[in-house]
């Protein structure tokens, strides 16, 4: 699938651009400049072909930013990986000092180059625009990526560009989407970094870095998912710009989406409040969830270290306590491949179907052994059960008094079905209904 970049100085109206594309909210749009500080993927689909879209931060020199260096390498990064460049520019401005040193990287570069001077929405500032062929680029698109007007011809000339489409390519819609996830600073950017052996994600000591949520195609080893790097999720009190907002909003959106949710934690700061939160965000959801406690390399360990911070969170995370927990490093790389081979399971239990005969042949004769506790002289006898054709782990039981059936009888049902079938880091939905 053919990428293309949108670059371009801060504030020009690239991340609108970028929405208008993909057809969804993906990244967040303020007045603030430097809001996009990742590069930020998306898919998008003209005339009958796809393509992926990158939006990138914003090109900055000689800011104050502490970001602007690491935005910097990402639009170069960003350059670098697409087919095509799409160099977006502002009407109201001008042409500035930044945009000429833009279109000084771009010169160099031997790629189709599409320039989009934006925010154009009336005649007037349609013949303003003619100033852009001074940048030595060439022609020119006049859009307003707020209301859409000249993104068509813009998207006609881009998709020309792009060769026709490969029938065999494996579609990223139907790759596993794994949502790393949890408070902000814990190592979720660097544990993609190392896994995928890139700066992909830009990392700083500063909580917060990264802003929205960012899918990564996976495939190595073997495996091959979608894997999506989101904002650290924040207590409400925490949340004090709206930018920050969005980003909360992004994360826990990016969760509702996910297949599995990979929730990091720092083992320097334990399985706090916030993680649980997210813990339960997630369950709520019916993901399947793998907790990685990161920066294990900086924790001073005696015999029974790593098993009793394993009992502490267990004891949090009660009754669902059949989730994975692996200790790692992302600095030092340990137990990565482990990390990943692990959510890979959780993904396949999580689609795990269970033959009706063979359920009924194992679940029906533990109960016999041991039915649910008698309610007002009445027995219950349980005849019959399935698997639910939904997309998670859903079972129906079927009673002749299924409303006398209390929540310790439906756990011990559940911890029997766990013990039977491998259903290990995915939430389990039980009913009980009338015959």
């Amino acid at each position: 699938m053919s990428i293309i970049a949108i670059v371009g100085r801060p504030n020009v109206g690239k991340s609108t651009l970028f929405n208008r594309l993909v057809k969804r909210r993906e990244a967040i749009v303020d007045s603030v400049s430097g809001v996009t500080r990742d590069r930020h993927y998306g898919k998008s689909e003209w005339n009958g072909k796809e393509f992926s879209v990158i939006d990138t931060g914003g090109y900055v020199i000689g800011s104050d930013d502490i970001f602007e260096g690491e935005i910097r390498k990402q639009v170069q990064l960003a350059i670098d990986e697409a087919d095509i460049i799409l160099f977006v520019v502002d009407v109201e401005q001008g042409i500035t000092p930044m945009d000429a040193e833009v279109a000084k990287i771009l010169r160099q570069v031997e790629k189709p180059l599409f320039i989009a001077v934006n925010k154009v929405d009336n005649a007037m500032r349609d013949a303003d625009a003619v100033e852009f062929y001074n940048l030595g680029l060439g022609e020119y698109y006049t859009i307003s990526s707020i209301n859409g007007s000249g993104t068509g011809e813009l998207l006609d000339a881009i998709v020309e560009e792009i060769p026709e489409p490969d029938e065999d390519e494996v579609k990223d819609d139907e790759l596993p989407r794994f949502a790393v996830v949890g408070r902000p600073n814990a190592g979720k950017s660097s544990f993609i970094n190392a896994l995928i052996g890139e700066d992909r994600n830009i990392v700083t000591n500063i909580a917060g870095t990264t802003r929205d949520s960012i899918d990564t195609k996976y495939n190595r080893f073997g495996f091959e998912f979608n894997l999506v790097d989101t904002a650290g999720i924040r207590k409400k009190s925490k949340v004090k710009e709206d930018l920050e907002f969005y980003s909360v909003m992004r994360a826990v959106r990016a969760v509702e989406h996910c297949d599995v949710a990979v929730l990091v934690i720092d083992a320097t700061r334990g399985f706090e409040g916030q993680d649980e939160k997210i813990f339960w965000l997630a369950e709520k959801n019916r993901k399947g969830i793998v907790i990685l406690v990161n920066k294990w390399d900086l924790i001073e360990k005696e015999t029974n270290t790593m098993r009793d911070f394993e009992a502490k969170i267990r004891q949090t995370i009660a009754p669902f306590t059949d989730v994975p927990i692996i200790f790692i490093s992302a600095l030092t790389k340990q137990r990565l491949f482990k990390a990943i081979e692990t959510a890979v399971e959780v993904f396949e239990n999580r689609k795990r179907r269970i033959q009706t005969s063979k359920l009924n042949e194992t679940m029906l004769e533990i109960m016999e052994h041991n039915p649910p506790p008698a309610t007002k002289g009445k027995f219950i006898k349980i005849k019959y059960c399935m698997q639910l054709p939904t997309h998670t782990p859903q079972f129906a039981f079927f009673a002749n008094l299924p409303q006398y059936i209390k929540d310790p009888y439906k756990r011990y049902v559940e911890n029997q079905l766990r013990e039977h079938y491998n259903f290990n880091g995915v939430p389990i939905s039980i009913y009980f209904r009338q015959k």
